[in-house]
């Protein structure tokens, strides 16, 4: 590239960031302008290197490019590669969930439509609209294993739990009745069965998308970003899963065991939890590779998901950008312009200046 190009290149790109950066401000995102690279171009800091024949979309439009959903849930499998349509896998939790939550989402259409038709009488020109992506469910596969034979440790964001449910139809059924229901909150239905729910007991949870059979641009990059991640916050005194220690003592109580209460007052009681101080000075987090999140041509793609029921979506990092992610965001509770896909549950008022906070 010449050096007029090199400039153009340079000047787009700031002109790019500065559009983000004036989004997140007027939506009071908290973010930093701090570098996304702190190591100099080419590296000089021995970081891994992606193979220079790796494909990845420079152009402008990252930003924005993940599909709003309401709740994103990670099933437990032990591995790191799956079919191409983990909900097409015969008889798999995942093709379960999906089928359990389509039938539910259409019957409750379908009681909606019926109580909007009878308010439609009372009014002039009465019109329900309802946004599809208001109780979108995003199911994704990990790389994290269940202890028992038959069960699944299923983690539910942004609610930042883990469901523990069996593996067939009436598992998917439970799931979805306990914690997937778009009417419920973070603490569930609170049922006593089978199932039982924890809250996560990470200060963060990151996702690298892994999905081989579906982009081989993931399966690349998550070993180096799994191995670059671990190292730098082991680095910074963090201590980094790349599991569910089922027996770590910081899980608590199950939320099935608040009872006696109203849902409000067992949500209050869960938040209250979350909110715990302890749960952001323990420095510990999770990593999990996982299955197709969309936007490989984003590679390396990852989700940083907070107690807060903050969840961050970046885009093409590498190596090189880890260290000022540990920093910025999973420290300091700021997201960084550059690399943001997008979203949920961001904005912070009222005197909030990061992610962590409350």
């Amino acid at each position: 590239m010449s050096l007029f190009g090199a400039a153009t290149s340079l000047y787009k790109e700031q002109e790019e960031q500065d559009k983000i950066s004036s989004t997140l401000d007027e939506k009071a995102v908290p973010f930093s302008l701090d570098a996304c690279r702190y190591c100099a171009d080419p590296c000089d800091e021995d970081h891994l290197e992606y193979p220079a024949k790796l494909e990845v979309d420079q152009n402008p439009g990252m930003f924005g490019s993940v599909k709003p959903y309401a709740r994103q849930i990670v099933i437990s499998t032990g591995k790191t590669d799956w079919p191409r349509e983990i909900t097409d896998e015969e008889d798999s939790l995942a093709q379960h969930v999906a089928q359990v939550n389509k039938q539910k989402t259409r019957e409750r259409q379908a009681e909606t439509s019926a109580a909007a038709a009878e308010a439609a009488k009372a009014t002039v020109n009465g019109k329900e609209s309802q946004d599809p992506d208001a109780s979108r469910l995003s199911v994704l596969n990990g790389s994290h294993t269940a202890s028992e034979d038959g069960m699944a440790n299923v983690l539910v964001f942004p609610d930042y739990k883990m469901v523990r449910v069996e593996e067939g139809r009436v598992g998917a059924e439970t799931l979805w009745e306990n914690a997937l229901d778009p009417e419920l909150r973070i603490a569930g239905k609170g049922t006593e069965d089978e199932s039982k729910s924890y809250l996560l007991p990470y200060t963060c949870v990151i996702l690298l998308c892994s999905h081989k059979r579906r982009d081989n641009r993931c399966h690349i990059v998550a070993p180096k970003l799994l191995q670059s991640f671990t190292s730098q916050l082991e680095y910074e005194g963090w201590q980094v899963d790349h599991n569910i220690d089922e027996n770590y003592d910081d899980w608590g109580d199950s939320l099935e065991s608040i009872t006696g209460l109203t849902p409000e007052e067992r949500e209050m009681i869960v938040e209250k939890r979350l909110a715990d101080p302890q749960r952001l000075d323990n420095k510990r987090v999770l990593i999990l590779r996982s299955s197709h999140v969309g936007g490989h041509k984003y590679a390396g793609n990852v989700i940083l998901c907070f107690p807060t029921g903050a969840m961050v979506w970046y885009g093409r990092v590498t190596p090189h950008e880890v260290a000022s992610i540990v920093k910025n965001t999973i420290a300091d509770g700021k997201v960084l312009p550059k690399l943001m896909r997008g979203g949920m549950n961001l904005s912070r008022k009222c005197g909030k200046r990061t992610l962590l906070e409350w």
